[in-house]
């Protein structure tokens, strides 16, 4: 699949009628907050596929400009404040990277689209700015979106409200929800502070200097990661919760992670007495009290980390692995958020030197496996004027040991996983996602 770039352009807000004059955006700036800095520094990027007919790439343009009109910090770039001394989104309007492209063959001659290198032809990426747009045209009518988003800026509920509002601004219908852009005044650390949790080892980690000086080096003989997409099934998810009910009940979600949770360790021939933890976004908009608005722009995850030995692992029942999750994303409450808030807060991460443990510089995370589970957001429901897409999913993401997993396109109540690991384990790990449920 060849994919021609046409044109590359930048969007701006478009005020229009909103305001008769633009203010001085130039000297604006919003400082980022303690959940965005301890999130990944790096891009993240998601594919769409709609049937034609498709609205033409001058009305997706001239929605974009209206939703960035009520998302700025999308249009933004990554700065410093005033001082210089915090990183902050500098709301000066320089705008969306809008690129449009064409592919010389029918999409269905590719489908099901895959999360291989060539996916990353779909979707634009580097440069400064913290929003990209690619639109390919197939020479069959259908159109596939690629987006990316700089991670500092939203997390997956903002990138989601964002890419649902480019829809509503598009069609010209009242963007839902309301964005919320006030980032510092959610997180203030309390007086005195309260820090009930170890957070140097889950949220921080110490900085490490070697890193700087083996950047870029690189290395030949390194090992090829792979994205393998596992499907489960509105049945096969149904027999997983049974298995797993006995004295209890267990979510989709937290099913499914028991089982690949359990299925990469075995691919990955762990020594028995290897730790191995499943760190899970959890989304704080809920869990706080007061609630963060849903409408929120910017980062409110941390991480549960459910752990066990590989061989606790591999050979307690699925239940047992159930559990483990569903009681440390429990933990993962509000008094955990406040205390993390305050240690953040506290000046120990710039004495001790601490820096975020989600490194965008980590390639391998064996032992352990990062899960972003997308079930719950609404990312099918992106209408552009031509009707809802018939595939999302995530790009390539050459990092071992990430899982991605969304609503299927295969409609129901079904899930896809998308699980990065290295090619040797990819055999041993389909296997066992595929074998009698008895084995598991």
């Amino acid at each position: 699949m060849k994919v021609t770039v046409e044109s590359s352009k930048s969007i701006k807000p478009d005020y229009g009628g909103h305001r008769p004059v633009a203010p001085p955006f130039t000297a604006n700036v919003v400082p980022l907050s303690v959940f965005d800095k301890a999130n990944l520094d790096t891009q993240v990027s998601v594919i769409y596929a709609f049937h034609p007919p498709a609205p033409p790439n001058g009305v997706l343009e001239a929605g974009l400009a209206r939703a960035l009109v009520e998302y700025r910090e999308f249009a933004g770039r990554l700065a410093r404040d005033a001082d210089g001394s915090r990183r902050a989104i500098l709301l000066n309007d320089a705008g969306s990277r809008f690129v449009e492209a064409t592919a010389g063959v029918a999409l269905g001659s590719v489908m099901p689209l895959r999360p291989t290198p060539a996916a990353l032809s779909l979707h634009p990426s580097g440069g400064d700015e913290l929003m990209l747009v690619q639109a390919t045209r197939f020479a069959c009518g259908s159109l596939v979106v690629g987006l990316t988003v700089h991670h500092t800026v939203a997390d997956g509920r903002g990138f989601c409200n964002f890419i649902l509002a480019w829809g509503q601004a598009t069609r010209g219908a009242p963007i839902d929800p309301a964005p919320v852009h006030d980032r510092p005044s959610f997180f203030a650390p309390r007086s005195p502070p309260k820090i009930e949790h170890e957070h140097r080892v889950v949220e921080f980690k110490p900085y490490d200097a070697r890193k700087d000086d083996d950047a870029g080096g690189g290395d030949d003989d390194e090992e090829v990661v792979v994205v393998e997409r596992v499907h489960f099934s509105a049945e096969r998810i149904a027999k997983l919760k049974a298995q797993a009910s006995a004295g209890a009940r267990y979510s989709t979600v937290q099913c499914v992670l028991a089982c690949l949770w359990r299925c990469v360790t075995r691919a990955r021939g762990l020594e028995g007495r290897d730790a191995t933890a499943l760190l899970i976004g959890v989304d704080g908009r809920g869990r706080m009290s007061p609630p963060v608005p849903d409408g929120y722009t910017g980062n409110v995850v941390l991480w549960a980390r459910p752990t066990a030995t590989a061989r606790e692992l591999v050979d307690m029942p699925l239940r047992r692995a159930a559990e483990l999750i569903r009681r440390a994303v429990a933990r993962v409450d509000d008094a955990y958020y406040r205390s993390f808030i305050d240690f953040a807060c506290s000046g120990a991460v710039e004495e001790e030197r601490l820096v975020p443990t989600a490194d965008a510089a980590d390639m391998v995370l064996s032992p352990n496996v990062e899960v972003n589970s997308w079930v719950r957001l609404p990312f099918y429901d992106l209408d552009l004027g031509g009707g809802r897409p018939f595939l999302f999913m995530p790009s390539y993401v050459p990092v071992e040991g990430v899982v991605f997993l969304v609503a299927s396109f295969v409609g129901g109540s079904s899930v896809d996983a998308y699980v990065s690991l290295f090619r040797q384990d990819k055999d041993a790990f389909m296997n066992c996602c595929t074998s009698d449920l008895s084995k598991l």
